[in-house]
């Protein structure tokens, strides 16, 4: 690829990224404000929640193949309690009486550096969000924001019993906003998964959490799903961050209710609350849990996970067109590639720049964000096939997937 070319591309990358949205905002509850931090502006082969992408997601064979055993994530929990939905009059009373033990307080303590007229300044800079107990050996899922992308220097796990313990970052993922805290604590009780792909427009939907902080804590809040496969963007002043396939819910989430369940009438989590409409009421996002359960499953049986990649950086179509609506991209929806690394599976399987990602196997991708998120799907080694436009024609690529380069 030669040099104009390439100044062309990076000049298309930055003019569609350049756009802000400040219409959604996470719902983490910062207690001392500091300036902010560069977000590793310069680590541009890391997550990226818009575009481009070492595309690092992927797991495990795919959601729908993968069988989330109750040996893994279902007989975790102790409590007993059996809700049946008919009986509607209780249903938050009950749901609340399940899940209130398996909710905890997360609050963390960070230090930011920043350079100011007197030079290099650091300070520190506390936040309380949530989380959920997915499994009684102290397995916790939160949203990375709440961990501030996993740079927190310490991390205090409130308890529904009252005790506060140490937690550490086992794994997080800013791009699809999901971060798994481990403690070391007996008597957990674990909170039952349910399956995301069953929700509907509709469903009945109860939401814990800590709004403003510990002082609200465990509030129980109860809603329906108002919308679901909702795409929002946040921007935090450094950039912006786009998340696709959300529930949307109108049970009443605040700062602090970040990483808290989203729940069905049987106290299943459904979603894990990540952000809120800030002009509007009553418009709340869910990350599907569909999404955390082959990421939980993993970490919980391996104690690790290691994401696939595929070796692109990659920009929506949409995006694209939206840019510069005179250019023809050769599709409205997609994934257009900017940029293919040296050796990658990408690579390996063909692909080339200028290529259009219209799907992965049977599924068809229309954002970047939708295919971090599809990949995830995957683990290092599995074969996928991409299907792809070039030059106005559908090929299929076969790919096989490696693990992560950082």
């Amino acid at each position: 690829m030669d040099n104009e070319k390439l100044e062309k591309q990076d000049n298309i990358y930055k003019e569609v990224n350049s756009e802000e949205n400040i219409d959604f905002e996470r719902e983490i509850f910062v207690e001392n404000k500091a300036p902010k931090r560069n977000r590793n502006g310069n680590k541009v082969l890391a997550i990226v929640l818009i575009v481009f992408l070492s595309l690092a997601s992927g797991f495990g064979g795919g959601i729908a193949a993968m069988y989330f055993g109750q040996n893994i994530l279902g007989n975790n929990t102790s409590n007993t309690i059996t809700i049946k939905p008919e009986s509607n009059i209780n249903t938050a009373e009950v749901v609340a009486k399940k899940v209130i033990p398996s909710v905890v307080g997360i609050s963390t303590e960070s230090e930011i550096t920043f350079q100011s007229i007197f030079g290099q300044q650091t300070q520190k800079t506390t936040g309380v969000g949530t989380g959920i107990i997915v499994d009684k050996e102290g397995y916790i899922l939160t949203n990375s924001h709440v961990v501030n992308d996993g740079s927190t220097k310490t991390i205090t796990v409130q308890l529904a019993d009252g005790r506060d313990v140490k937690g550490e970052v086992l794994w997080n993922d800013a791009s699809i906003d999901l971060a798994i805290v481990k403690i070391k604590a007996n008597n957990l009780v674990a909170a039952e998964l349910g399956d995301s792909e069953e929700v509907n427009v509709g469903s009945y939907t109860v939401a814990i959490g800590n709004p403003l902080g510990m002082a609200f804590q465990r509030s129980v809040t109860q809603g329906v799903v108002s919308g679901l496969n909702r795409s929002i963007s946040i921007s935090d002043g450094q950039g912006s961050t786009t998340i696709d396939d959300l529930i949307q819910t109108d049970a009443s989430i605040n700062s602090g209710n970040s990483g808290g369940p989203l729940l069905n009438s049987e106290g299943q989590v459904i979603g894990i609350n990540t952000a809120k409409a800030q002009s509007a009421e009553g418009l709340g996002f869910a990350i599907p849990i569909n999404t955390a359960k082959p990421i939980v499953e993993e970490i919980i049986t391996k104690g690790e996970f290691n994401r696939a990649y595929i070796g692109i950086k990659g920009i929506s179509v949409e995006d694209l067109v939206k840019a510069y609506p005179n250019e023809d991209f050769g599709a409205e929806k997609g994934v257009y590639v900017v940029q293919i690394y040296t050796e990658s599976p990408a690579a390996k399987a063909g692909l080339k720049e200028d290529d259009v990602i219209i799907g992965i196997n049977d599924k068809e991708v229309e954002t970047m964000s939708q295919l971090i998120k599809d990949l995830y799907q995957y683990r290092p080694g599995d074969k996928i096939t991409l299907k792809v436009l070039r030059n106005s024609k559908k090929i299929n690529l076969d790919v096989t997937l490696t693990e992560t380069v950082e």
